[in-house]
């Protein structure tokens, strides 16, 4: 799996409606007004910007400014990360975690403990990370999700992580992560659900 695209959709994940609605009003120069209004995710607007190479992985400066603009600092480290070589230096298999994790982290909140209990990650463990984390849920989430990684090593997979959600009874969580292994894999051959051979990217809004 290409990591350019997973940390594409990681970015994507993580963007709230209002995000999305600002970004398409940022790109109305540059992306057709029919391309817009196919755009329905972070993720179908990426595309278009890689299809019409304004964006790719040694050009990252407009996906810089467009995070920048939102003020989205914490999607901006991810870049920064991604930039250093932190990404591209895990192997497919941890990538994939990568996304799962994003999206976990995003949506199960207050469930935390359960999915964690769940993932085998024990009551001390758990004590110390609310301890560590005292005001972000998401970060609890994130520290459980690595106390499991470590402990399952090559083991740790997607498919035992969907696994323990939907025995939590996380089945919306679950359901996100799977949709999102589908559509990275999906975006690596360059989806056609945006193109449009008919309108040219330089088609006026």
């Amino acid at each position: 799996m290409d990591p350019f695209l997973v940390l594409l959709h990681s970015l994507s994940g993580s963007l709230s409606g209002n995000d999305l609605m600002e970004l398409k009003f940022l790109c109305r120069e540059r992306v057709s007004k029919r391309k817009l209004e196919r755009v329905q995710s972070g993720l179908d607007l990426f595309t278009v910007l890689l299809e019409q190479n304004d964006l790719e992985r040694g050009h990252t400066g407009l996906l810089r400014e467009l995070l920048a603009s939102l003020s989205r600092h914490d999607l901006l480290q991810r870049l920064d990360d991604f930039e250093a070589g932190t990404a591209t230096a895990a192997p497919p298999g941890e990538a994939d975690l990568q996304v799962a994790f994003d999206i976990v982290c995003d949506n199960v909140g207050r469930d935390w403990k359960r999915l964690a209990r769940e993932l085998k990650v024990s009551e001390a463990k758990m004590d110390g990370i609310e301890e560590k984390y005292p005001r972000s849920l998401s970060e609890r989430v994130r520290e459980s999700l690595k106390v499991w990684k470590n402990a399952e090593k090559k083991n740790a997979s997607v498919a035992g992580l969907v696994k323990a959600l939907r025995t939590c009874r996380l089945n919306l969580v679950a359901d996100l992560v799977e949709e999102a292994q589908e559509s990275v894999s999906k975006s690596e051959n360059m989806s056609p659900v945006l193109r449009d051979s008919t309108v040219s990217s330089s088609e006026t809004p």
